[in-house]
């Protein structure tokens, strides 16, 4: 059968429980949340920009909170329990050196979140000077990570991929 590709950007998140799915994202300073329930064979990821700006009114403050419910009620919905769920988080890079803390302050929110939600964090990527591009198949829980400096397409590597810290590179 042919793999089924979906793609998310900023703001956007996806869940399936088919093995053929795989959800991918590109990440600079935003950070992803891949959540799976290992026992319901059902996971999703999402793509947030959640550091809150100082300029920002307060009512935008709860974004990342709403970011992480929003997935976790379409994982319910589709089967999962969320006692059962684990995370595999990733991104938020400084991308222009000396300019922001966002990228950080995005990757403290994500791990502050799932500590707090009671949501085991297996694998965490975070910061660095590179874009990630993730490709996530929920069914499994399997993630596959790429460090560039370059333009990422969505084509796999042809090169086979290599686990480090519980997370395949290609």
């Amino acid at each position: 059968m042919t793999e089924r590709k979906l793609f998310i950007t900023q703001g956007e998140f996806a869940v399936a429980d088919d093995p053929d799915t795989v959800i991918s994202t590109i990440l600079g300073s935003c950070v992803s949340c891949c959540l799976w329930d290992p026992h319901a064979g059902v996971g999703g990821m999402n793509h947030m920009l959640v550091a809150q700006d100082p300029r920002m009114h307060p009512a935008q403050s709860s974004e990342g909170i709403n970011d992480m419910e929003l997935l976790i009620n379409a994982l319910i919905r589709l089967g999962a329990h969320r006692s059962r769920l684990v995370a595999k988080a990733f991104g938020g890079g400084q991308m222009i050196k000396g300019l922001s803390r966002i990228g950080s302050q995005n990757s403290d929110f994500a791990v502050r979140y799932l500590a707090r939600e009671n949501i085991p964090l297996l694998v965490q990527s975070f910061g660095g000077p590179q874009a990630r591009n993730l490709r996530f198949w929920p069914a499994t829980g399997r993630v596959l990570q790429k460090l560039t400096n370059e333009t990422v397409q969505e084509e796999a590597s042809a090169s086979r991929p290599i686990k480090m810290n519980g997370v395949e590179l290609f």
